[in-house]
Formats: structure tokens, C-alpha cells, sequence
């Protein structure tokens, strides 16, 4: 299938790339189907591109990049939906925001993703975490969100 997104122009996917948010996200519930891309620019970034938005793409990187020993602090009744399996690939990404000139990591809200059932959610922290850690433009140059 071909999507078009107003950031990378068209781009090829397969039906089986397609992440499923059965709750959406924060600010974006109705959008229940995205696609993970890679960043040309910046192999530490990803994009999370909603397949019902072309013009909604939201920058994520592992939290552990900037914080080594983060974990997320939340019940297994909110990762119930992710059907979570010992054999599973099962990543954490938050949110990358920009302010002005500073970057900044949604560390409260990180989105978990079961990536060999193709099945996500985002999840509010029990601990409490910054919504908004500044991190280094150095050491995350994110040229695509300019």
C-alpha cells in the first residue's frame, strides 16, 4: 500500500507494518492506525506517521538514550492491551517535542509498543516523571522537524 504524508512525501508499506493504538493517543484518539519510519537524517529518531492525518507525524527515541536506567511505572492493567508475551519484541519510545530552540522528552507519557503483535499504547507514568526533559539539540539533530 502506498501512504501519502506531507513530511516524506509517498511512502510503501505493507499492511503488516501498521502499528494498532486500540485507545489512539494522547491528543490524537481517533488516529488508531501509524506506521513507524525511520529519519534519514538521524538513525536515533523515528517517526510515528498516523495513516489517518498525512500532515501528523510525531518524532520518538528511546528514553534510555537520555536517561540509561528509565523504566516505565505503570500497571499491567494499562499494558493489558498489548497482549505482552515472553517471546515478544516490546520497545518504549517517548515523544519528542520542540520549543523554541530546545528539545524536549515526554518521559511521563512513553508510548509502549508490542512490535511482533504490531499492537501499542501510550501509558501515564505512576512515578513522576517530566513531561517535558530538555535534551541536547547536539546530540539529537532533528534536521526533518526544522
Amino acid at each position: 500500500m502506498f501512504v501519502q504524508t506531507s513530511r516524506f512525501g509517498q511512502i510503501q508499506s505493507s499492511q503488516e507494518e501498521v502499528i494498532f493504538f486500540p485507545q489512539g493517543l494522547i491528543g490524537f484518539e481517533a488516529s488508531r492506525h501509524w506506521l513507524i519510519v525511520p529519519d534519514p537524517a538521524n538513525s536515533d529518531v523515528a517517526w510515528l506517521q498516523s495513516l489517518n492525518e498525512a500532515r501528523v507525524a510525531l518524532p520518538l527515541v528511546s528514553p534510555r538514550k537520555f536517561v540509561p536506567d528509565y523504566k516505565v511505572a505503570t500497571s499491567n492493567r494499562d499494558l493489558s492491551p498489548l497482549c505482552i508475551r515472553k517471546a515478544d519484541r516490546v520497545y518504549v519510545l517517548c515523544v519528542v517535542s520542540k520549543s523554541g530552540k530546545t528539545l524536549t522528552i515526554n518521559l511521563r507519557s512513553p508510548i509502549v509498543v508490542n512490535l511482533s503483535r504490531r499492537i501499542a499504547c501510550q501509558v501515564i507514568s505512576s512515578e513522576t516523571l517530566p513531561l517535558a526533559m530538555p535534551i541536547s539539540l547536539d546530540s539529537l539533530p532533528l534536521k526533518a522537524a526544522a
